[in-house]
């Protein structure tokens, strides 16, 4: 199937899963499935790197929290324009800020992408798990640069306040908002499945299968891997563009979160992160198993979930979910074929 045609099908079915979701007529369901849409796009923008190129990435939370307060700032700048700015500068700042979500969107992905390209070009040369405490690292920078920064509230955090419908939809703001997340699933699964299939997928592959060997086939790894960090830190920055608008009110604590993180590298890992199929199972698995023990236990219990659910499939489907079907079906195979004769057994 081409890249156009998975696309086209892939919104078909989004927004037939969003007017099926209207029915119900239930805020709660948008609310819950904003949360496992962000999830996907979490999970399938972590594999790009993790996955695709095996550089395992523990700064999830900074990107995503780098797009939320680039909403914050947009947000802010009216009243910034008209406390500080000449009149008629300040006019136009206040007519065009804060723009529509789709811009606050694409903001928050090139900010979290520059973020991401600056964050490979220094690090990227580091391996294994020197790379992973590098990206932690910058989580915990950037994390506190934020808290001293008192333009978007610094450790007070900062309100924003949701429209309680749009403008042009004439749906509610909370409708809305899952309706532009389950979009943004869809370019991140399309773009996942497109770099799978090309030839910046198979070079990906190579880093992932054997770095040294692909760099003395002449793959060019260092910018191969500049374009992994930038895609993935753009797409994680996408996911946290609307968040501000979801939560209300956004601080460092809640941003920088620990959860975010960890889910990030977990759902991947229990869908399998070889293939674009992998994040997607393991985000809907593992987000509606926690929004099922929020509603039932406690939000308190979400963390263990991942936790337990991680320890299971390291040990028994190490390859995730999707391995797990493929070694089933690979061995079951020989056995049909047998059964059907197509194996001859020397006499």
């Amino acid at each position: 199937m081409r890249t156009w045609q998975f696309f086209l099908i892939s919104l078909a079915i989004a927004l037939a899963g969003f007017f099926a979701a209207r029915l119900y007529q239930n805020d709660y369901l948008f609310f819950a499935g904003y949360v496992v849409l962000q999830f996907i796009v979490m999970a399938t923008a972590w594999n790009i790197l993790g996955g695709y190129c095996g550089y395992v990435n523990f700064g999830s939370a900074a990107f995503f929290a780098m797009g939320a307060y680039t909403t914050v700032v947009m947000t802010k700048l009216p009243a910034f324009a008209n406390r500080h700015l000449p009149e008629g500068l300040a006019e136009i700042v206040t007519a065009i800020t804060p723009p529509s979500m789709p811009v606050l969107i694409i903001l928050g992905g090139v900010v979290a992408g520059l973020v991401g390209l600056g964050t490979g070009y220094l690090t990227l040369r580091l391996r294994g798990v020197f790379f992973a405490i590098a990206t932690l690292a910058l989580a915990v920078v950037l994390q506190t640069l934020i808290v001293n920064w008192d333009f978007v509230g610094g450790s007070r955090g900062a309100y924003v306040i949701r429209p309680a419908t749009t403008a042009w939809l004439n749906i509610n703001y909370i409708e809305y908002l899952f309706l532009v997340m389950l979009i943004l699933v869809v370019v991140a699964l399309t773009t996942a499945r497109a770099i799978e299939r090309s030839r910046l997928g198979y070079g990906f592959a190579t880093i992932r299968d054997d770095e040294m060997a692909a760099e003395a086939c002449g793959v060019p790894t260092l910018r191969l891997k500049l374009v992994a960090t930038t895609l993935s830190g753009a797409f994680m920055g996408m996911a946290g563009a609307p968040f501000p608008y979801y939560i209300g009110y956004l601080e460092p604590s809640s941003a920088f979160g620990l959860a975010y993180a960890v889910n990030a590298i977990a759902m991947p890992m229990i869908g399998g992160t070889t293939s674009w199929v992998g994040p997607l199972v393991g985000a809907v698995l593992l987000g509606t198993l926690q929004q099922l023990a929020t509603v039932t236990i406690s939000s308190a219990v979400s963390l263990l979930i991942v936790g337990l659910l991680l320890v299971f499939f390291v040990i028994i489907a190490p390859n995730g979910l999707i391995g797990l079907f493929n070694d089933f079906f690979r061995r079951k195979k020989p056995e049909a074929d047998e059964a059907r004769g197509a194996v001859v057994k020397p006499s």
